[in-house]
């Protein structure tokens, strides 16, 4: 430990970095949504209620892509953000919509779910799609609640310098940190929490009977590997890197040393990026309930492969004449 000085943390990992993974998820986001949400319209009576949360987990995710084109300009720019403080909140503001309204979308999708294996004849019947709907705005409700705070922190250096800090400037680095802490714990640990009751008792149920339908038990190890891919990939080592990147800028302000530092620093920012991703694999979740996706995908991918052949065909036999 130095109380003197702290080396300076590379900050230029993150504009190498981040625009090409920004793009790819634009584009593929977009695609996706896209295509899930259009699919979702065609089969909306026949995929229950359930279809309310996966449409506003749609809408968040489309909230959220359409700001990453600023993004990418902004570390183009090497950090230089020109579009002004309160677009940059706003910015932000989207991000956090987008993640812990897919988590919170994600858990109402879990429940449901788990009511489906577990009380189908007490409760499914009783679930309409105005509760559903109801349900779908106290998700936007508390999350714009948690996220609201975000907006008044410092997003800029102060120093003359055009940055768009996605937490705040070291001024008031303390604060977040604590005002992040209870954001995690509210808006991550307590919904993996209910989301792991609800997989972890439907687990013990589906082993117990085989009563069960089994293409209601499918979608149910489908959505429950879905979870498992964005839970581990992209919310958890986002949330656990960010805290440590706060602690760690908390330390190096009051000239408390780590050597971790920049390698924590580092870590955040590709968690940032792989969190970035959940925009683009949440259109998984229309997989669990849609059988006719997959087919959809087999014969669009048979169409490019036959798109291929015919091009390069032509090729060939133009290259022959």
């Amino acid at each position: 430990m130095n109380n003197t000085s702290c080396p300076q943390v590379s900050i230029d990992f993150s504009g190498r970095f981040l625009p090409p993974v920004y793009i790819l998820v634009f584009i593929i986001g977009l695609a996706a949504n896209g295509w899930g949400l259009k699919s979702l319209h065609h089969n909306w009576k026949k995929l229950g209620n359930v279809n309310v949360f996966v449409l506003n987990l749609g809408l968040a995710d489309i909230l959220y892509l359409l700001t990453l084109p600023f993004l990418v300009v902004y570390y183009f720019m090497e950090s230089k953000w020109i579009f002004g403080e309160a677009f940059c909140k706003m910015t932000r503001f989207c991000f956090n919509l987008n993640l812990y309204g897919s988590i919170g979308f994600l858990t109402c999708i879990s429940v449901y779910r788990y009511l489906a294996i577990v009380h189908p004849m007490r409760a499914m019947g009783r679930i309409t799609v105005t509760h559903s709907v109801t349900i779908s705005a106290m998700v936007w409700l508390l999350v714009s609640v948690q996220s609201l705070p975000d907006m008044f922190f410092t997003k800029t250096n102060g120093n003359g310098t055009k940055k768009c800090h996605d937490t705040t400037n070291n001024d008031h680095v303390e604060d977040y940190l604590r005002y992040n802490f209870g954001w995690t714990l509210t808006g991550f640990c307590i919904p993996l929490l209910i989301i792991l009751g609800c997989y972890g008792h439907m687990i013990v149920v589906l082993c117990r009977t085989n009563t069960i339908d089994k293409v209601l038990k499918q979608r149910s190890l489908k959505l429950l590997f879905i979870l498992i891919l964005l839970f581990s990939v992209c919310y958890t080592p986002y949330h656990v890197l960010k805290n440590l990147n706060l602690w760690s800028r908390v330390l190096s302000k009051q000239k408390m040393c780590r050597e971790w530092s920049n390698g924590v620093y580092i870590a955040h920012r590709i968690s940032r990026s792989l969190v970035s991703l959940n925009s683009a694999l949440n259109p998984l979740v229309y997989l669990h309930g849609n059988e006719d996706i997959p087919a959809q995908l087999r014969r669009l991918l048979q169409r490019a492969r036959q798109a291929f052949v015919q091009l390069s065909t032509t090729s060939t036999q133009n290259l022959s004449m």
